[in-house]
């Protein structure tokens, strides 16, 4: 009986230190990717706020073509002049034209809009941008491996749980239990921090 017990506190205490060791390998991944989310919302962020500044410009560009020809249309504008306006409302439509593309560049990323449409540099270089719609999308990737991760932690803990609850009792039948319900848990647990994992790769 006490060879028995000896054999199963082996056994039990190799298989609570396996699950152990993989709840750390689990919670480190989990902890990376949490700072991957951190960064990634605060590029969403600043991608959103670039955004808006190439809106803001595109108005500020739009309302001075507007008034330009509503002068030119009331007759406001002096004929010699006519030529240089005409000239510089056809500029100010290149630059609606340009902000647009470079906002839906932002918007979308650089793969997205395909390289036809690049317009929007990063450091001097273009098709480089990663778009706000894309950062969300990895956002919810993240998230999700994140709750995976956090199941998967729960199910470890209360599986270490039962394996000590195993060590501690002396009737074989619940020690049998115990044991069998940590490897369940254990293994649940597991497989849902595999899950998250490929779910990122």
């Amino acid at each position: 009986m006490s060879d028995e017990n000896n054999n199963f506190e082996v056994r039990c205490g190799v298989v609570i230190a396996v699950f152990a060791a993989i709840m750390s390998v689990s919670d480190l991944v989990a902890g990376k990717y949490g700072d991957d989310e951190i960064i990634g919302t605060n590029d969403k962020a600043a991608a959103y706020m670039w955004y808006q500044s190439k809106s803001i410009k595109e108005t500020l560009v739009e309302g001075e073509k507007s008034l330009l020809e509503s002068l030119k249309e009331a007759g406001a504008v002096n004929p010699q002049a006519v030529a240089g306006v005409d000239k510089h409302i056809a500029d100010l439509n290149r630059k609606i034209l340009r902000y647009k593309k470079e906002k839906n560049e932002i918007l979308k990323g650089s793969q997205t809009v395909g390289p036809e449409n690049w317009v929007q540099d990063l450091n001097g270089e273009l098709g480089k941008i990663i778009g706000a719609q894309e950062l969300e999308s990895h956002l919810a990737s993240l998230a999700q491996a994140g709750d995976r991760f956090d199941t998967a932690s729960l199910f470890f803990q209360i599986c270490l749980v039962l394996g000590a609850m195993s060590l501690v009792l002396k009737k074989e039948k619940l020690q049998s239990i115990f044991f069998s319900g940590m490897c369940l848990l254990g293994t649940v647990g597991t497989g849902l921090s595999v899950w998250a994992y490929l779910s990122l790769s």
